[in-house]
């Protein structure tokens, strides 16, 4: 049998599939990384999102905002990881763990899921 990054020759185990955990890391880090530009840069999105949101002065787990100020920073809010809307009626966009709701005028109402 083979090695399935470098083609050299394996001796060992019958099940083996790599000579060397240096080709068995190669060839996973090959298969595991974004595989687009496209996700890539979205990803770098939702990970800046985060970020900024993770940096408002949580009291209980609940901030406020305002739009200005995190578009001021560079959020953006065209990239969010799941909307969800409660029972009454409220929509939470969601960032991973930090969902945000838009309030009258320009606020902004932030959570932190638990």
């Amino acid at each position: 049998m083979n090695c399935l990054e470098c083609g050299d020759e394996i001796h060992g185990r019958s099940d083996k599939k790599f000579c060397s955990d240096g080709c068995r890391n190669a060839f996973n880090n090959k298969n595991n990384r974004d595989t687009t530009n496209l996700m890539r840069n979205i990803n770098n999105k939702l990970r800046k999102n985060h970020r900024i949101l993770s940096e408002q002065n949580y009291i209980e787990g609940k901030a406020k905002t305002t739009k200005n100020k995190l578009t001021s920073e560079g959020f953006n809010f065209d990239y969010f990881t799941n909307l969800r809307v409660y029972k009454n009626g409220a929509e939470y966009r969601f960032v991973y763990d930090i969902g945000y709701k838009y309030l009258e005028d320009d606020w902004i109402l932030l959570v932190r899921k638990d």
